[in-house]
């Protein structure tokens, strides 16, 4: 008998396995792919979390971050905008950052099921029993933080997974000449794309674009060279960065859709409580952020024994006011600012404006960033 069953290890899944293990809770976690693993993901954290890493021992140093605080966004008509960035954030690849916390988690004595499918989640009679094959496990508690997307998304017949949406996103990470200092975000027909430094030698290289266009020059070679690379400081990188991952990694059908942070009682964290748009780029701060939040709540809430109904409404309406104050806002904010790239034109005038008027600039990346948290 579990306390509490996590689906998906991701940043919010395993930052809230780590917390709710060390408050004495018995939690499983399960997760489809084995660690060390690639995810489609920007790669920038915002130093928004650094008090909150410190309390858990976390010590950057020793994964050999970017520091990043600058940003430049541009558009493909070759204008630029520039400004620094007054929080700032570090730079870490997904790969290095999931597995040790993986590790992490697991010399705590969170117990893990990797390599393994969930294939249904159900709620009766104040129980849920999580379905995957060949077991079926029981737990009073489930977390969803299964990512932007899932066939879960379909099962538990969450409004946004009918909404089709028309992005992608494909990740690669490579080796440039780019300020270490610097986080770019370049824009085109229909995208963007970010590039900064991680840990190690790495850049990670992060694009969004639309199924129409990929299926309109058939392959993602042409459609980098026929929309991505119509961007000047992208054709530049093409050109010149070396390629390290054997294949892009590529998910399907981004979606900015509103989502609910509780949803069939399930308790949702990180990207499947909802996403910022990736120009904002700030999804892992998110991650981390919104597993505190849940795992405070849970642990204010959760009662030894039995975890009775009166206790289940109370926790479920405090942590969607708690993630609707603390996000709500910095969701819209995003997508209202994703309307104004994607189009050349409109991008071009957007970032005049933006050089023209820094206090604006410096309000709407403030709008895209919390405060430091612990």
């Amino acid at each position: 008998m579990n306390d509490i069953i996590i689906v998906g290890g991701g940043l919010a899944g395993l930052f809230n396995a780590i917390l709710l293990n060390r408050a004495g809770l018995k939690v499983t976690l399960i997760e489809k792919k084995t660690y060390p693993m690639h995810r489609v993901c920007g790669e920038y954290i915002s130093n928004e979390v650094i008090p909150f890493l410190n309390t858990l021992d976390i010590n950057l140093e020793q994964f050999n971050v970017a520091r990043i605080n600058r940003l430049e966004v541009t558009a493909a008509s070759g204008v630029k905008f520039a400004q620094k960035l007054d929080l700032g954030g570090f730079g870490l690849s997904r790969y290095t950052f999931d597995n040790f916390l993986y590790h992490k988690a697991t010399i705590e004595g969170v117990i893990f099921m990797t390599g393994t499918r969930v294939e249904d989640v159900r709620y009766a009679g104040n129980q849920f029993e999580v379905v995957t094959p060949g077991e079926v496990l029981t737990a009073p508690l489930v977390i969803g933080s299964f990512g932007k997307r899932s066939n879960l998304d379909q099962k538990l017949k969450r409004p946004f997974f009918y909404k089709r949406s028309p992005y992608l996103a494909v990740k690669f990470h490579i080796k440039m000449d780019l300020p270490q200092d610097l986080i770019q975000l370049n824009n085109y027909k229909d995208g963007y794309c970010g590039v900064s430094k991680t840990d190690g030698d790495r850049y990670c290289m992060c694009y969004m674009a639309h199924r129409d266009d990929l299926r309109k020059y058939g392959s993602l070679q042409g459609l980098e060279e026929n929309i991505i690379r119509k961007n000047p400081y992208l054709d530049d990188i093409f050109a010149n960065a070396d390629f390290l991952l054997d294949k892009p990694e590529v998910i399907n059908e981004i979606s900015f859709e509103k989502k609910a942070p509780v949803d069939n009682h399930i308790l949702m964290s990180g990207d499947t409580a909802g996403m910022i748009a990736p120009l904002c780029g700030n999804g892992m701060t998110m991650a981390i952020h919104s597993a505190k939040i849940l795992s405070d709540k849970i642990i204010s809430h959760y009662k030894t024994g039995k975890f009775h109904e009166d206790n289940r409404i109370a926790l479920e309406a405090d942590y969607t006011d708690a993630w609707n104050r603390q996000f709500a806002q910095r969701l819209w904010v995003g997508r209202q600012l994703q309307r104004l790239f994607g189009n050349n034109n409109t991008t071009a005038l957007t970032l005049r404006l933006l050089n023209g008027l820094p206090p604006l600039s410096r309000y709407l990346i403030s709008k895209t960033h919390g405060k430091p948290f612990s």
